[in-house]
């Protein structure tokens, strides 16, 4: 990998760091109401993808599932994790 490639990718997992962060502080933070929590992330899927284009299997197995337990916990979807006790 040239310098040059290697100043991308880490400029690139920079901006997929700041995303995912961003993300989840406004999923916990956020006056959001369900519809626009899922239109978030959405969003953020489709700019995770932009910069790492084919991932879609990483992105599933990392970030949807967390994406996904933030929103059930903080709207208490019936039959999630959070409304199990």
């Amino acid at each position: 990998m040239t310098e040059r490639e290697l100043n991308d990718e880490n400029r690139r997992m920079k901006r997929l760091r700041f995303l995912v962060d961003l993300t989840t502080a406004v999923l916990m933070q956020a006056d959001l109401s369900v519809s626009e929590a899922v239109e978030l992330v959405e969003d953020t899927r489709k700019a995770v993808l932009q910069l790492f284009p084919g991932k879609d299997d990483v992105y599933e197995l990392i970030y949807a599932p967390r994406f996904r337990r933030i929103i059930a916990e903080r709207f208490t979807i019936p039959g999630s994790i959070s409304g199990r006790n």
